[in-house]
């Protein structure tokens, strides 16, 4: 069994990023909106925040009350698609219940969605051309782990444990985009460990603890673990890390293994958000929609 070392692998993207950012004659700027007063996303946020400053990119803060309004909230996205300097635009969730989630998501320019929810990214993606997309920073995350470690998915079977928007569909995604004949559960499947066992990869994204026990994993599968939950004060994922551990190739570790890829990825999606608006609007009368999404990459 090897752990696959989250912080190594984003300390070296950051690393990459911070030498992109260095060449350029702008500075990329990433905008966060936070609406409320959620101390978990108070905490991402600030993260965020000093991980841009490390890279190089400007990032401010867009704070609003829990009883902002859909307009009010609308009314600031436009405000931030209209100014040159923002080149990413992340709206944090959760949001408060009464704000319709998805009208925010196709709010955000597509080109400014470092989140990879607007729907011409999303669309991107499902149409198999991830590479002209912004992609959902925590999918794309896992897939540069299993790069990391020199995986072959193409022939593979992929197993994902969960049906989000933001990381269970994107990353079923992603992984038959990259040959893995994929199985998508959640923790309403029946027999969930009659998939599980098959998994040669399994990514598993719900918010339960210990849904996935070693009587559910492959012997030499690979594990990715996406979950957060707190138990007490003890940040842990969604398998049973002590007993999985032994039988993976390879697993993640919950805090240390998808969380510091997540923001790797988002800066990555900011930079690549930048350039590319950059040469579109040195390209003058082409739409984005012309130069694709594609035009720019990092690596």
């Amino acid at each position: 069994m090897a752990i696959i070392d989250g912080r190594a692998i984003a300390k070296k993207i950051r690393s990459e990023i911070k030498d992109v950012v260095a060449t350029l004659s702008y500075r990329p700027g990433l905008a966060v909106v936070l609406v409320g007063g959620d101390p978990a996303s108070a905490t991402y946020v600030e993260m965020k925040g000093k991980a841009c400053q490390a890279c190089g990119i400007a990032s401010t803060v867009h704070r609003l009350p829990a009883s902002a309004t859909q307009e009010q909230l609308m009314h600031l996205i436009d405000a931030l698609n209209d100014d040159a300097s923002v080149h990413g635009i992340l709206v944090q969730l959760p949001l408060p219940v009464h704000l319709d989630q998805m009208a925010i998501f196709g709010a955000v320019k597509a080109e400014k969605d470092v989140d990879g929810f607007h729907p011409i990214n999303v669309g991107l993606l499902s149409l198999g051309l991830p590479e002209r997309a912004l992609l959902p920073c925590t999918p794309a995350g896992v897939m540069e782990m299993l790069k990391s470690i020199n995986y072959e998915l193409q022939g593979k079977h992929a197993v994902v444990v969960g049906k989000s928007n933001v990381v269970g569909k994107p990353m079923s995604a992603l992984l038959v985009h990259a040959g893995a004949t994929t199985t998508i559960c959640h923790r309403h499947t029946q027999d969930l460990g009659h998939y599980t066992r098959r998994a040669d990869v399994l990514v598993v994204a719900v918010g339960k603890v210990n849904l996935i026990t070693a009587d559910m994993v492959k012997p030499g599968a690979v594990v990715i673990d996406v979950g957060t939950n707190k138990v007490g004060q003890e940040l842990v994922g969604d398998i049973d890390y002590p007993a999985i551990e032994p039988i993976a190739s390879y697993v993640t570790p919950v805090p240390g293994g998808v969380g510091p890829m997540t923001i790797a990825v988002l800066l990555k999606n900011t930079v690549k958000a930048a350039i590319l608006q950059q040469a579109v609007t040195a390209l003058g009368k082409e739409s984005l929609s012309q130069v694709g999404c594609g035009l720019v990459s990092l690596r």
